[in-house]
């Protein structure tokens, strides 16, 4: 063999180490999002390697976690009520309105209850603009689709601009959405927690969109990839078949998946909600109007002073840890409320 081949294989052999070398770095530097998307699985255990702890931590003797049951304080039953609204809505929301006095302030604040009037057996918001949602960005995605129903028409960039300017971001959570739209539109929002089905369907018939925050099992052949957390926009509901409709902004407006195949909305049984929305501790959104903030206050009501909302939903997580002790999102709600009261 010439020298000069020898120094070519040599150069080959040296650039080929080289980039075996660098390999491990180079998957490691490519955004999660593509890598998970387009790697083969032994390429993407080296750029995703598995987190391995070296040293575990001390081992506490396990406390009897009964103690924090205590003795549930039994809950209030809900008073379905149509709230008086004001007579300004940005789309047909199926519901009787009659008009009320506007607050000073488009900040809501506990007002006495409504006088109690059945809610429609159905009623839907109108006007709605789905979006799907791109890599992680169900948050600023259903914020969008959300404002379009008060003609203001955003893309998910424009909101994930704000709520999440590093695309990695995996997580926007409800006080960021709330913010967004309190701080960068001309309409007001609201995060809450412990919702009760009867609150989600005022709010519809009352011209208000509310999103919640949910755990969910991916359909059909989605179905693999297991439980996620997810954003819905509620946009109906129907007490005959005991359903809401929502947009989703992973897998559209209809029960067929990735398909709009019609515009009512995907499927989302009031069972379902009572499975699922617990997950979160019942977490919503509430985006409205300045001068459907008295509404909003009804619809909320005693649950606007964050003192009381935590107790009550400290006594939710109670009662429902003691009645499914097998159930982890019921012990993660009673931890997270009794942080919130301030009994740690």
């Amino acid at each position: 063999m010439s020298g000069k081949r020898k120094k070519i294989l040599l150069g080959f052999v040296v650039l080929v180490g080289a980039v075996l070398l660098a390999a491990p770095t180079l998957l490691r530097a490519i955004p999660p999002r593509y890598a998970a998307r387009w790697l083969p699985a032994p390429l993407l255990e080296i750029a995703s390697p598995k987190q391995e702890v070296a040293i575990l931590p001390t081992v506490v003797q396990p406390l009897d976690a009964s103690s924090l049951l205590g003795e549930p304080t039994p809950l209030a039953a809900p008073v379905i009520e149509l709230i008086l609204p004001t007579p300004t809505q940005a789309s047909g929301a199926e519901a009787v309105v009659v008009p009320t006095a506007v607050p000073p302030t488009a900040t809501p604040s506990p007002v006495p209850t409504a006088t109690a009037v059945p809610i429609p057996e159905a009623a839907r918001l109108e006007g709605v603009q789905h979006q799907f949602q791109e890599w992680n960005n169900c948050g600023p995605a259903t914020l969008a689709m959300t404002l379009s129903y008060f003609d203001l028409f955003l893309t998910q960039s424009d909101t994930a601009a704000v709520l999440k300017p590093n695309p990695e971001d995996r997580n926007v959570s409800p006080n960021e959405m709330a913010a967004y739209v309190n701080e960068n539109t001309p309409y007001q929002a609201i995060h809450r927690v412990n919702g009760r089905v009867e609150m989600l369907k005022q709010f519809v018939a009352n011209g208000i969109p509310v999103i919640v925050e949910i755990g969910i099992d991916p359909p059909g052949e989605f179905r693999w990839l297991g439980w996620y957390g997810h954003y819905l926009l509620v946009v109906a509901y129907d007490d005959a078949n005991e359903q809401f409709f929502v947009y989703d902004s992973w897998f559209g407006t209809s029960d067929v998946p990735l398909e709009n195949a019609d515009r009512n909305g995907r499927n989302l049984t009031y069972a379902d909600v009572e499975t699922y929305w617990p997950q979160f501790n019942r977490s919503y959104i509430a985006v409205y109007q300045p001068e459907q903030a008295e509404t909003v206050a009804r619809i909320v009501g005693e649950d606007l002073d964050d003192t009381i909302m935590w107790e009550k939903s400290l006594q939710q997580a109670q009662s429902e840890a003691a009645a499914d002790p097998g159930n982890a999102f019921y012990w993660f709600n009673l931890g997270t409320s009794y942080n919130a009261v301030g009994e740690y």
